[in-house]
């Protein structure tokens, strides 16, 4: 990241942080700050919003209209591959960590994908 955009994601102005893309047109993989993650939340059609975090995380608060699904259950892969290919995941957690984590997982699994850079705290309320 350069000092510019490092600038931009800390004061506002930064929309897309990183975009990694699987096959040319395919799914993708952003890393979104929380205003933009919101927007494009907001404005997808077929969106889904999931929490990464644990059942207690997820249970102690969460973003409206998520999904629970622990990045760090045994059952994680069985859920993911259960999901709707058609959609796009918002992906969220505590930090942006597990999160990015999941996504670059899913990236390869062929969904596409969006995670909220700095977690939940990052998010718009």
């Amino acid at each position: 990241m350069s000092w510019d955009s490092f600038l931009k994601n800390i004061f506002g102005g930064a929309e897309e942080t990183e975009t990694e893309v699987a096959t040319e047109g395919g799914p993708r993989n952003e890393n979104l700050s929380g205003r933009a993650f919101k927007q494009q939340l907001q404005e997808t059609e077929n969106a889904v919003l999931l929490d990464v975090r644990t059942a207690g995380e997820y249970a102690g608060g969460t973003i409206p209209g998520a999904k629970n699904i622990d990045y760090l259950s045994p059952a994680f892969m069985q859920k993911v591959e259960k999901l709707d290919k058609n959609a796009t995941y918002f992906l969220f957690c505590r930090s942006g960590n597990r999160s990015g984590q999941a996504c670059k997982m899913m990236l390869k699994m062929g969904f596409n994908v969006r995670n909220l850079s700095g977690g939940i705290g990052a998010y718009p309320g």
